[in-house]
């Protein structure tokens, strides 16, 4: 099999192994024939509809932050080689690597899937959260329009919701967004992992510029719209000591409130992580994964509800207490109001029978 050079730029993986599940495992190596400077694999970004039975989907993790979520994507073209929702497209039978960011799948009928949901009668709302898996704002978002229709539903129906994404492409709904924030509708989190953009490219490749982000952050407060910064994944020996000047940056743009997320490696990341920092960041792959083994108990990765999410031992704790001190010294720790659902109406389908009194009452 012929050697396995370099995807073109733009990717964030650097191999495309089987997913785990398939019966025949198929991975390029160099075998030496191959000159250095071979042409690289062109991966093109295809994008083809799932058709979903529902759109609400449930989790019961702890320490999560929700149990209802909506995620009109699978797979994401941002790249981002940390991605948590990676290995997820193992059971599509496709690669964790570069399939995970180059063959995507949409959700068409998203909107009606949600509106039927919604109009159940044992229907009880909750807050539901866009782009728990993958970004809902990923480049193809732009033609396609699967979260915006989503948020539109939400809208109508006066359902809180939040938004997590690393894409300026959210300022396109900002319309939407902002006549939510009037009802106390919609929270959004803006994730900020570094502020260098050579960085932040290279971890991120096709997603928003730092900036770019920070921008947003600034138009979304601007508008009303209470954001949320996300220092997330946090990388011991790598970005992590940008936390501090990260979250001073987005709370001079606006931003109410802070989070972070240490590096998480399950299943194949672990691999596909490797071998990225082996290739753009070689002079500090050892150290950074001796750091990261020190917070997880001296594997890649541990599971453990609890500890996932910030790891732990003496470098965890340290990153956790420089997270509480900065949060607090920037402002950006301030109680966030519980999830009003008092709002939540179903409106008139077309057709239905006018309700007089509620025409009368305005409601």
């Amino acid at each position: 099999m012929p050697p396995a050079p370099l995807p073109s730029r733009g990717r964030g993986a650097r191999s495309n192994a089987s997913g785990r599940y398939e019966a025949q495992s198929i991975e390029a190596f160099d075998d030496g024939w191959t000159p250095d400077d071979a042409n690289p694999v062109k991966f093109a970004t295809t994008i083809s509809p799932e058709q979903a039975r529902v759109i609400i989907s449930r989790n019961d993790s702890p320490d999560v932050g929700f149990s209802a979520t909506i995620n009109p994507y699978r797979g994401c073209e941002h790249g981002c080689i940390y991605c948590y929702a990676r290995p997820a497209h193992a059971y599509m039978g496709l690669s964790p690597g570069l399939d995970f960011e180059s063959k995507l799948f949409f959700k068409p009928h998203a909107a009606a899937l949600l509106e039927a949901e919604l109009r159940h009668p044992r229907y009880r709302p909750e807050r539901i959260h866009i782009g728990g898996n993958t970004d809902p704002y990923q480049p193809e978002e732009r033609k396609l329009g699967v979260t915006r229709s989503v948020v539109e539903v939400l809208l109508r129906f006066r359902h809180p919701f939040s938004v997590i994404t690393k894409s300026a492409l959210i300022l396109r709904d900002l319309d939407l967004l902002a006549a939510a924030a009037e009802f106390g509708l919609v929270r959004v989190a803006i994730s900020v992992t570094s502020l260098d953009r050579k960085l932040a490219r290279s971890m991120e490749p096709r997603a928003a510029t730092p900036e770019k982000r920070l921008d947003a952050i600034a138009r979304l407060t601007a508008a009303g719209v209470p954001v949320t910064v996300m220092f997330a994944p946090a990388i011991p020996g790598l970005n992590d000591h940008e936390m501090e000047t990260v979250l001073e940056r987005a709370a001079g743009a606006g931003a109410t409130g802070a989070g972070y997320v240490a590096l998480r490696l399950p299943l194949e990341i672990k691999d596909l992580f490797r071998e990225w920092l082996e290739s753009d960041h070689p002079d500090r792959a050892r150290r950074v994964m001796s750091l990261v083994r020190q917070m997880r108990g001296g594997k890649d990765y541990d599971a453990q509800w609890g500890s996932r999410m910030r790891g732990e031992g003496p470098i965890a704790d340290l990153m956790s207490a420089r997270f509480k001190a900065a949060r607090k010294r920037f402002g950006l720790d301030a109680p966030r109001p519980p999830t009003d659902t008092s709002g939540f109406r179903i409106p008139p389908m077309a057709g239905d029978q006018i309700d007089l009194f509620g025409a009368a009452t305005g409601k």
